[in-house]
């Protein structure tokens, strides 16, 4: 059983079809990417499975149990975490704040919750020297570790991750990505969402390739690099 299986799930904002019946399973301990163009519905799928949309028809399920109708707080308590675009961290706390609210589900698990924390601090030992300083005045680097650190509070099951490379430089982005890698040999499962698709299939198992909300394309990374159609509409080949 795949810990996660989306089936026929349709989305609309407003009169908008953003998802149209799209199917995917997630197996536990791979790194599934999904790749598409802005407006594709990556993103739009991330929040359905976080509980922040509703679908219109659909299911999604989560060690086999539906969790489509689940309020966002029961699904990270059920062991599904997201780092969203854009990082959203909260820029007038410090590192250590942000980090202690992503695991407000286990804050009667306060031995865990130390033990969580330190990994995530040797994960990212940026974050464990800046544990004091304002989120905002981060770099975005250091935001985007912050970002990841805060969902891995939760001790996910099943990491979404949104965008994690967005406005980083080719270096930092080498770094989260490798950082990625070795979260997922740790055993979490990851959902990851992202435009620099060699850069994601590099370290992905499998890919998606999502177009105007349904699935036009899927297979293993090494399927996907070698396809003439991902070769030429993401991987700036011609």
């Amino acid at each position: 059983m795949a810990l996660l299986e989306i089936r026929d799930l349709h989305v609309y904002y407003g009169h908008v079809h953003a998802l149209k019946g799209i199917n995917l399973t997630v197996e536990e301990g791979e790194i599934l990417t999904l790749l598409g163009a802005n407006g594709a519905g990556k993103s739009t799928t991330l929040r359905v499975i976080s509980g922040l949309v509703r679908p219109r028809h659909g299911q999604v399920f989560f060690a086999g149990r539906p969790i489509e109708h689940l309020p966002a707080h029961e699904i990270v308590r059920l062991g599904i975490a997201q780092a969203p675009e854009g990082r959203k961290i909260f820029a007038t706390l410090t590192v250590e704040e942000n980090l202690n609210l992503g695991a407000y589900t286990r804050r009667r698990d306060v031995t865990g919750v130390a033990q969580t924390k330190e990994m995530i601090f040797h994960l990212f030992p940026r974050l464990k020297e800046r544990r004091h300083q304002l989120a905002g005045t981060l770099s975005g680097g250091e935001q985007q570790m912050l970002s990841i650190g805060r969902a891995l509070m939760a001790k996910p099951r099943l990491l979404l991750l949104d965008e994690p490379s967005l406005g980083l430089a080719p270096l930092l982005v080498r770094d989260i990505f490798r950082t990625i890698r070795e979260i997922n040999a740790q055993g979490v499962t990851t959902l990851l969402v992202e435009q620099n698709a060699r850069v994601a299939l590099r370290i992905a198992h499998r890919g998606l390739v999502l177009e105007t909300g349904r699935i036009a394309l899927a297979g293993s990374s090494a399927q996907l690099l070698a396809d003439e159609r991902v070769r030429k509409a993401y991987l700036g080949e011609k």
